[in-house]
């Protein structure tokens, strides 16, 4: 296996700014607090092919509602990579939780962004049964995977990256 890149917290400031933005209701005691106990995605098992992504504090989601976590987290990884993020699989399966974009993207140069390529995750739960979603602070909820991927020979790209959804067509 190619090591290829490597997750880092966002700056704690970056972090507070857009959990308060998302959810006011927390105190800036909360806030410390919730930061101090970001979990890094790691993988499960070595056949693990996704990375966990953990939840930075407890939610739960009726059907039909929709919450985007900032999860505090960003990535650093080679060019030519991309960070694909999907629901977990037993979350996915069980409740129909699913990510709003269907797949998250996140580029190789998300990293350098203004937001230091702070990773949001925004989520639904389009559970047909009535399922409520409860997801408790520090266990996985989401999981990426790593993937390289080609350009076409007469690719001329040259533009830069600084933001995240919609940046790339602006």
């Amino acid at each position: 296996m190619r090591r290829i890149a490597q997750f880092f917290k966002v700056s704690k400031e970056q972090f507070t700014n857009a959990l308060r933005e998302e959810f006011p209701q927390y105190s800036e005691k909360d806030l410390e607090e919730i930061y101090e106990e970001i979990k890094l995605p790691k993988r499960a098992t070595k056949g693990s092919a996704g990375y966990d992504f953990y939840a930075p504090f407890s939610f739960s989601l009726t059907p039909g509602s929709t919450i985007k976590i900032p999860t505090g987290i960003r990535v650093k990884m080679e060019e030519d990579w991309v960070l694909k993020i999907y629901p977990r699989s037993g979350l996915g399966f069980k409740y129909r939780l699913q990510m709003n974009n269907t797949v998250g993207i996140i580029d190789s140069d998300y990293y350098y962004s203004d937001n230091e390529g702070h990773i949001f995750i925004k989520m639904t739960n389009c559970s047909n049964e009535g399922r409520t979603v409860e997801v408790s602070a520090g266990s996985g909820f989401a999981q990426g995977i790593f993937l390289e991927y080609g350009i076409t020979v007469d690719d001329d790209a040259d533009g830069i990256r600084n933001g995240g959804f919609g940046s790339t067509t602006k």
